[in-house]
Parts: C-alpha cells; structure tokens; sequence
C-alpha cells in the first residue's frame, strides 16, 4: 500500500511540475499582440507588420503571412471561428484602423473596414456569433464610437452617439490584448477604459446601442487603467490592468463585479504580480478558471479571480483558451506558447 501510494503520489507530481507554456516556433520574429484559440488543433496570432499566424495542429507548425497591403500595420486583435475563418482588427489613427476578413485560411483577404474618422483609434473588437460582432474606438468628439455587424461583417455600422457617456478627460481604452471588449450572451457586452481620472467599465445590455458606466478602484493614470475584461455568465466578470510602464508594480490591478459590471470591487486575495494585459475565462474546465498574462508573468485563479496563482514569469501579452487543452499565449519577437496541464 505504501509503494502504490508513492507511486501515486510521484505520477500527479510530475503531471503538476510539467504544467504551465510550451513554447512553440512561430517562424517569425515579429511582436505578436492578438491571439485566438478555436480547439485543440486549430488557434490564430496576429501582430505588427501587418502579420498573421496559423496552425492546424496543434501548434507542432505555424504558417505566418503578411495581409497584402497591410505590411504598415499592427494588428492587435484577431477573432477566429475555424481553420478558414477570422477576422483582424487592426490600431491607428483615422484610415489605419481597418478590419480585415479570410474565408480561405489566409489565402485572400477581404478588407471590411477601413475608418473614415481622423480622429478614431479603433483598440479592439469581439464576436457574439460568426455573424453579430462589436468593436471599439477610443473618443469621438468627447465619446467612445462603437460600431457593430450583423452579417459577419459585410457592413459595420456607427452605433449613436447619443447612447453613449460622455468620456473623461484623457479617458481611452487599451489596445494591449484585443480583449479590452467583451461579450456574453446574444446581446451584452463590456468594455474597460484608462486615463488620469479613472478606470471605468462601460456595459451595454443591447447589442452595442445605449451604454452605461461605472468606476472602478482600479488604479489610473496616463498609462494606467482597465486593459482586459472578462465575463462568464451575465453577472460575474473581472477586469485586470495596472499601469504599462512599471510592469512589475502589482497595485490595485484586479476587481471583481457579481452584478454585471454596476459595481466592481478589489479583490481581497493574491493579486497577479504585476501589470496584467490580457484576462480570459477559460471554458469546459471542472473548476471555473481564469487565465492572466502580461509582460513580467502569468497566473491563474480558481475563485473567480478574488485570488491568483503563479504560472511563470515569462512574458506574454495576449492568451486564448477553448479549454484547459485548447490555450495559447503570445507575445514579443514571435513568442508562441501552448499551455499544457489538467482538464
């Protein structure tokens, strides 16, 4: 009985010691900001140079490319549906904000939105269905633009102004990860924001139409705020941020909302040490789980993000997860990894 138990106890020893990033080669050396897991053989990065990256198995291969005419540009966000299908968004005052859209696999193209505003910075978009999709621009004229489609996105549509809060002063979201948007269901959706007077999350409960806002207690300033939303069922949700520039600095980078984002608290456990760019609800997981990265490390939580546990301190910028054996995350010179661990 003794020998059994040991033997036991060194095979789940070994499984824990070996979770946590595989690296993976990406074949290039560009900063990847945007990724997106679709299931255990397929997921999608996209970065600057006008850059995208593909693999069907696994990761043991990555096909990188360039969008033709898009060498210029940084995308920050993609949003997969399968082994043929994503989309790109990607950052940039006026016509550099630009949504791009494959049906092939990347073989070709389609540019679906191009801003038509000097003044917009579109940050990040996210999807309800391969149909209805949102996207977010930092202030207009003293208010977030939003835009939407409904016909996967062979026409984006300005939302009105006049259902949107008036922005604060300095006030912008964060193109750091994509995942500065979010949404759940078939019609909410949650966006966070930063600036000298505050972190806010603003919430809509009609696809994208009329908004409210809260604030938060997350800390602020000009490189400070809300840099990644998360929300697994109506109500419960998490944001996660801090400020870009002391990546280290692990002060008031996490709250917690149980309402639908009304109201947002501190959490009272181990915070993430350190700015965090990127949360995500990881699904089909025993335990409800909720993956962090950013550039000085990665963690996880287990009690929907009150408290947090150290994966590594390699950096990374953005993650995707479709389960706990279907997650990547990626960041600077090419850097692809694939988590390996527990279901």
């Amino acid at each position: 009985m003794k020998i059994a138990a040991l033997l036991l106890f060194s095979i789940l020893s070994a499984g824990a010691a070996s979770a946590g990033w595989v690296p993976q080669a990406s074949g290039v050396t560009v900063r990847f900001r945007g990724v997106s897991a679709v299931s255990r053989s397929v997921a999608w990065a996209s970065g600057d140079k006008g850059t995208y990256a593909r693999t069907v198995d696994g990761g043991m291969t990555w096909r990188a490319g360039a969008v033709p005419g898009a060498t210029e540009l940084d995308f920050r966000d993609v949003d997969a549906f399968d082994a043929d299908t994503a989309y790109l968004l990607s950052i940039g005052e006026g016509e550099k904000s630009r949504i791009y859209k494959t049906t092939d696999g990347g073989k070709s193209w389609t540019l679906q939105f191009k801003s038509n505003r000097p003044q917009a910075f579109f940050d990040s978009m996210a999807f309800w269905d391969r149909d209805h999709g949102i996207a977010v621009s930092d202030p207009v004229e003293g208010r977030f633009l939003i835009i939407t489609t409904s016909d996967g996105g062979r026409t984006w549509k300005e939302m009105p102004a006049d259902g949107m809060p008036q922005a604060l002063q300095g006030e912008g979201a964060f193109a750091a990860s994509g995942t500065c948007i979010t949404v759940e269901g078939k019609r909410n959706v949650w966006f966070g924001t930063g600036g000298p007077e505050g972190a806010r999350v603003f919430r809509s409960t009609d696809g994208g139409r009329t908004w409210t806002v809260a604030k938060t207690p997350v800390i602020s300033g000009k490189a400070a705020g809300i840099f990644s939303v998360a929300f697994w069922n109506a109500k419960q949700g998490v944001v996660v941020g801090g400020d870009y520039t002391k990546e280290r600095e692990a002060r008031n980078n996490v709250a917690v909302t149980s309402d639908g984002g009304r109201t947002w608290s501190l959490i009272d456990g181990r915070a993430p040490d350190g700015y965090r760019s990127c949360v995500v609800f990881v699904p089909a997981a025993k335990k409800p789980t909720l993956v962090t990265v950013g550039p000085s490390g990665s963690d996880y939580s287990l009690d929907e993000g009150r408290s947090w546990t150290s994966i590594g301190t390699e950096g990374f910028h953005s993650t995707s997860f479709k389960s706990l054996s279907a997650g990547w995350a990626v960041g600077e010179a090419g850097r692809i990894a694939m988590y390996q661990g527990k279901n």
